[in-house]
């Protein structure tokens, strides 16, 4: 009874909160995504060479002090891999189904949005560009041509989009706090793939103002056709068992191979909604 009352308090909220986003929140991912193209026209850096050419000392600023905390970063940046994110989220298909019907939506949208877009813009990575010597590269040496956008920022901003309108405040004072704390984060975390040596400055940027706009488009798109509102149907909680386990084995393997403190906490994080779901299943 009391998770049900839980689910009901908090799903309610969010399905409100998601009703009051008019599109015209839309134009705040714009208008930093034409900053860019603005900027750097006036470099006369619309060339690849260029794009890279001046955002080097930038890179190099940022990649030197991020990776002064080579274990904190690397742990951090795993919040872009969906599977951490979204695992660690897991246990809101329980209590919030509303949010995670629109965030796979979202998900896909990013997913579309980050693959097309990498492939278009084809730009190497810093390791394929720079001396590797010459900075700091933590974990994987990505040497790829598909640096812009960074795909962890356009994930971190994605889930992090869906988060901040879902529980957003009523008060303006806790609103403030709130955008504030959000912005922060997704933008500390969303750094990280430059202290790691794997982006540049501006892909991160580019890559935030995607996720942000992923977000909203899943939000719109669930509240139109609830493609996933079966996730609120009790009787399909074993695909979600099943997918949890599958997620858990997945998680496992990183631990063996890499043995992270953020591996540890996705882990504990889905043996709980496991549990939980599992536990709902059951008393349905």
């Amino acid at each position: 009874m009391k998770v049900n009352l839980k689910k009901n308090i908090m799903n309610s909220k969010v399905i409100d909160n998601y009703s009051k986003l008019k599109l015209s929140l839309f134009l705040l991912p714009l208008f930093f995504l034409s900053a860019i193209v603005l900027f750097l026209y006036s470099q006369n850096a619309l060339s690849v060479a260029k794009y890279i050419a001046v955002q080097k000392d930038c890179f190099y600023f940022i990649n030197l002090k991020y990776s002064q905390f080579p274990n904190t970063i690397y742990n951090l940046t795993q919040m872009g891999d969906a599977l951490i994110s979204l695992s660690l989220l897991s246990i809101l298909i329980v209590y919030v189904p509303e949010l995670w019907e629109s965030l796979i939506s979202a998900s896909l949208v990013s997913a579309v949005l980050s693959n097309v877009l990498k492939n278009l813009f084809a730009v190497p990575r810093p390791a394929a560009t720079f001396d590797n010597k010459s900075f700091a590269i933590i974990g994987q040496t990505l040497s790829g041509h598909n640096s812009l956008p960074s795909g962890h920022s356009i994930t971190i901003f994605t889930v992090l989009t869906m988060l901040f309108f879902a529980f957003m405040p009523n008060k303006l004072n806790y609103k403030i706090v709130w955008f504030v704390f959000i912005i922060s984060t997704g933008l500390i975390l969303a750094f990280t793939r430059v202290g790691l040596g794997a982006h540049y400055p501006l892909d991160v940027i580019t890559g935030s103002s995607i996720g942000f706009i992923s977000g909203l488009a899943g939000i719109f798109i669930n509240r139109k056709y609830k493609i996933w509102s079966w996730i609120d149907n009790k009787k399909y909680y074993p695909i979600f068992i099943v997918l949890f386990m599958v997620c858990c084995i997945a998680i496992i393997s990183k631990i063996i191979n890499e043995n992270l403190i953020i591996f540890y906490l996705t882990l504990i994080s889905l043996i709980f909604s496991l549990c939980q779901i599992t536990y709902a299943y059951i008393k349905k």
